[in-house]
């Protein structure tokens, strides 16, 4: 019989051989004993000032936690897991799985199966991700100082430019599925800002998938609306334009695609029932700042303990706020989904409603009764989005 030490250098020599010729796929510790809260150790190669380093991910059971080593400092590692607590490792290459397991008796066997992966990692690396946006492509990125002028991602607008490709990647979902016309199809984005996304959503819609779009960008900072228009022109955008204007006073009859995207407060409110009312077929908010309902927050829950800590007291102001908004679009007819928009790594504001205008509105009444429970039991009067659909005939009392 083997000796285990002899099987282990033989599985980690394989390891070695995958990393130098480039065939390595993955690499996994799994099947535990004992009492620990250690489930699995993944593996990956990293390059690290230009050095190969391994990187192991330790996955507990509330949290992962990353170290990066030497290749035969990780090898060490990662022997001495072995038996305390993994009983089985298992590495994927593009020639063959290879397993190495412990059996009841603790006695180690290797056992080689057929490739699961047809790609390594240094070749799935070597492609580079498709964006929607791309970079070298857009040239209104080059005026909005997101690449340089070789059309390269400047390093500290990376987080912006991966976000305009997430954001662009979710309309391009809801517009394929949604029932509109190509051939007079009109945007308002309320709080456009510097107009990042706005660019980015006239270009896909116009010149990827060829719809007659206007785009319009309503931003009350005039400054902003005249770099923004002077950039239209200079990329021959010739049907999107910017306004300075305050959200509630714009007036428009006719919006197919309504976004509003961190208007402040109720703002965003004022936003949504601009698209309601004008009876936008789909509807885009990232919500931002949720004061209104905090300020009246009093809850005769079972959470009044834990609410007089303000972090907590806030996120319930933002869950509340943006569940009520969710339910004021079923209300009117619209199909609503809440999702997380971009990684909370980048901002805390990373909230989208999205509202899909469907054919009949049959369930008003039920709506409003869950909407007239939520704000009986946290002592909420008013909410501005209810209010102005209420003044305006849109949703009954």
């Amino acid at each position: 019989m083997m000796d285990n030490s002899v099987v282990y250098n033989t599985f980690f020599d394989h390891l070695r051989t995958s990393l130098s010729n480039e065939t390595f796929a993955k690499l996994t510790l799994a099947k535990t004993i004992g009492n620990t809260q250690l489930l699995n150790i993944y593996v990956k190669p990293v390059k690290l000032k230009q050095e190969l380093k391994l990187s192991l991910t330790y996955h507990f059971q509330t949290q992962d936690k990353v170290e990066n080593y030497d290749i035969e400092e990780g090898i060490e590692v990662l022997k001495s897991y072995i038996n305390n607590p993994f009983l089985s490792a298992i590495l994927f290459t593009t020639q063959a799985d290879i397993a190495l397991k412990l059996n009841k008796k603790r006695v180690a066997t290797i056992i080689e199966s057929k490739p699961t992966f047809t790609q390594s990692v240094a070749q799935t690396h070597d492609q580079p991700k498709k964006r929607l946006i791309e970079a070298d492509k857009a040239n209104y990125l080059m005026h909005l100082g997101i690449v340089d002028e070789k059309g390269q991602v400047i390093k500290s607008m990376a987080d912006k430019y991966r976000q305009i490709n997430k954001y662009i990647e979710i309309i391009e979902g809801l517009v394929k599925n949604a029932a509109i016309s190509k051939e007079d199809f009109q945007v308002i984005d309320m709080g456009s800002g510097k107009g990042y996304l706005t660019f980015a959503l006239y270009d896909y819609l116009v010149n990827n998938l060829g719809i007659n779009a206007t785009v319009i960008g309503i931003e009350l900072r005039k400054e902003l609306v005249d770099l923004c228009n002077s950039i239209a022109q200079k990329c021959g955008f010739k049907n999107l334009h910017f306004v300075s204007e305050r959200i509630e006073n714009y007036k428009t009859e006719k919006i197919d695609l309504l976004i509003a995207l961190h208007a402040c407060d109720t703002a965003t409110d004022d936003a949504l029932y601009k698209g309601i009312s004008a009876g936008a077929q789909l509807i885009v908010c990232a919500p931002c700042c949720h004061k209104q309902i905090r300020k009246q927050l009093h809850c005769s829950t079972e959470l009044t303990p834990v609410l007089k800590h303000g972090i907590f007291e806030e996120r319930q102001a933002e869950m509340l706020t943006d569940g009520l908004r969710s339910l004021l679009l079923e209300s009117q007819g619209y199909k609503s989904k809440v999702f997380e928009f971009i990684s909370n790594e980048h901002t805390r504001k990373n909230v989208m409603i999205v509202g899909s205008k469907m054919k009949d509105n049959k369930n008003q009444r039920t709506v409003k009764a869950q909407i007239d429970q939520l704000k009986l039991a946290y002592g909420i009067k008013e909410q501005q989005l209810e209010t102005l659909l209420i003044n305006n005939g849109f949703y009954n009392v």
